[in-house]
């Protein structure tokens, strides 16, 4: 670990980003056309025509990853400054894995109204706006509210990412065991915003049997203690516990805390159960625990040290891609789910002989392989292509 640490602080030496001009500026001429007097001209015609910021200046490529700091990858609320080196991460995977240009933006400000007067005075510079490690239910509110009264994508990526990701997982999950979405009996374990936004897409695409648990136990008809997202999925049944749902459950979906369940836990799950333990850095059961307890098990972690990881960088940068290639006025709930069919679909796929020499394995189709890698060169065309598809389908695309 202490190894880790060090290359890792080393890694992140005088940050991760840094700003590279596109343009030339080697002359008096050059100088006189990218400002005075020549700037001008293209300040005109966008206040002509507003639109012309597209054409005219970087906005079309430049999306903002803004937090408060308040819920940091599983840190928790560790505030800005601190979530920093996370949001300079998020703007290096946009630029790696979907040529798209961002600024991370760290707000000192946890009053929900605030931030989003905050995000809408800013809003005009960027062509979409990626919400990064709010904390729940605020975020809920945040990213509700700038949906409906800015006019460029909004996405709280903690929610829609996994969701996005473990829906794509779950749908080749149940074509590999032979079992259909609208039967299964999911477990969710934790109701913060992931969870929340995952049983929501999973139930979008027929799920019905989903038994949330959070700190205080099941989501349920006894309950006085909800607020409204957690009443969405208030349950008729009685279970005394998680241990308890998870007799002949399906499927099993961990966004709460590392190493809380046992092999006697998953044992009593049905045959070939689905195991979507995503509690970072560590999960809820070790995969090894899993595969000894029940070898027909499907397991998916949030580590890049196990297989099939659910890993949000799967979903954003080309969500966001796609988004802004037809200038997309919002991200919409089909565009999400056209992302998790088509992030599917590539699975299914033969897989490139390159990128299995990369992860020195190999990667077909099946239990240990129901979710694309990281670095898989066809993401950013089959997923952009979908989304932007779907942008012009629901009327939102503007070119």
């Amino acid at each position: 670990m202490s190894d880790l640490k060090e290359k890792a602080n080393l890694y992140h030496q005088g940050g991760k980003i840094a700003i590279t001009p596109k343009t030339s500026l080697e002359s008096f001429e050059d100088l006189s056309l990218a400002y005075s007097p020549g700037v001008a001209y293209p300040c005109k015609e966008i206040q002509s025509d507003p639109l012309k910021a597209y054409d005219l200046t970087s906005k079309g490529n430049l999306v903002a990853v803004i937090s408060n700091g308040t819920a940091v990858l599983g840190l928790g609320d560790i505030g800005t400054l601190a979530g920093k080196p996370v949001m300079e991460g998020k703007c290096v995977l946009f630029k790696k894995f979907a040529d798209v240009d961002s600024f991370d933006i760290e707000i000192d400000e946890k009053d929900p109204k605030k931030i989003i007067e905050i995000i809408k005075a800013i809003a005009p510079t960027f062509g979409g706006i990626n919400l990064e490690d709010i904390k729940a239910p605020e975020c809920f509110e945040i990213e509700k509210t700038l949906i409906e009264e800015l006019d460029i994508p909004v996405m709280h990526d903690d929610q829609h990412g996994t969701a996005i990701v473990s829906s794509a997982a779950l749908l080749n999950a149940c074509e590999i065991v032979g079992k259909k979405i609208e039967d299964l009996k999911i477990v969710v374990i934790g109701a913060g915003a992931s969870a929340i936004s995952c049983a929501r897409m999973y139930r979008s695409f027929g799920a019905k049997n989903i038994l949330m648990f959070d700190s205080v136990g099941l989501i349920n008809h006894k309950r006085t203690d909800l607020n409204a997202q957690k009443q969405e999925f208030v349950s008729n049944e009685d279970y005394a516990s998680y241990q308890e749902a998870l007799k002949d459950a399906d499927v099993l979906l961990g966004l709460s805390r590392a190493d809380i369940l046992t092999q006697d836990d998953i044992k009593q799950m049905a045959p070939n159960p689905l195991l979507f333990t995503l509690s970072n850095p560590n999960p809820e059961i070790k995969p090894e625990l899993v595969k000894e307890a029940r070898p027909d098990a499907i397991v998916a972690t949030g580590r890049s040290d196990y297989p099939n990881q659910i890993n949000n960088v799967l979903a954003f940068p080309y969500i966001f891609r796609g988004a802004l290639d037809v200038r997309a006025s919002k991200i919409t709930e089909k565009m999400k789910k056209a992302c998790a069919i088509a992030l599917a679909e590539l699975a299914r796929e033969e897989v490139p002989q390159e990128l299995c020499t990369l992860y020195k394995r190999e990667l077909k189709f099946g239990k240990n392989y129901i979710i694309p890698m990281p670095f898989d060169k066809r993401l950013c065309e089959k997923l952009s292509q979908a989304i932007a598809q779907s942008a012009r389908e629901e009327g939102v695309a503007r070119i």
